[in-house]
C-alpha cells in the first residue's frame, strides 16, 4: 500500500510541475526539457518504489499511474471545472494585430516567437492577425483579419 500512496503523490506532483513549466514549453520540447523530463521520471521512480525491486512493486506503481491517468482523463471529460484547472484554457495573445502584453509575459512568450509561428503559418505581418490564441495544448492558433 505504501507504493500506491507514493505513486499517487508522485502523479499529483508531476501534474503540478507540468502546469508550472507552462504550455508553450511543453509543446516545443528542447533538449534540456527532454533531459529534465527523463531525469524527473527516474527520480520519481526511485521515490515511488524506494528499494523495492520486485515485480509486484513495479506492477503496483505502473498500475497506479495508469489508473490515475485514466481517472484524470474521465474527470476532465466530465467536469468543465476540472478540465480548466488541469488542462488550462485558451489564452488570447494578440487581438486586432496588437499584442496583449500581460498574457505574453504570463506565458513567457516573445513577440518574435509569435511572429515566427505566424510566418510558418503563412501570415506575413502581425498586423494581419485578428486573434492569436495560445491553446491549452501549447500550440498557437491564428485567425487572420479580413
Amino acid at each position: 500500500m505504501d507504493i500506491v500512496l507514493r505513486a499517487v503523490v508522485a502523479y499529483v506532483f508531476i501534474i503540478f510541475m507540468l502546469r508550472i513549466i507552462g504550455r508553450r514549453e511543453l509543446s516545443t520540447l528542447g533538449a534540456s526539457d527532454l533531459v529534465l523530463l527523463v531525469v524527473m521520471g527516474d527520480l520519481i521512480q526511485n521515490g515511488v518504489t524506494q528499494s523495492d525491486q520486485s515485480i509486484t512493486g513495479i506492477f503496483l506503481a505502473v498500475s497506479t499511474i495508469a489508473i490515475l491517468t485514466l481517472a484524470m482523463s474521465l474527470l476532465t471529460f466530465k467536469f468543465r471545472r476540472a478540465r480548466t484547472l488541469i488542462e488550462g484554457v485558451p489564452l488570447i495573445l494578440f487581438e486586432n494585430g496588437r499584442p496583449i502584453e500581460p498574457n505574453l509575459r504570463a506565458e513567457r512568450i516573445t513577440i518574435e516567437e509569435v511572429a515566427e509561428e505566424a510566418r510558418q503559418q503563412g501570415i506575413e505581418q502581425l498586423d494581419d492577425i485578428r486573434w492569436c490564441v495560445l491553446e491549452p495544448s501549447g500550440k498557437l492558433s491564428f485567425i487572420k483579419s479580413q
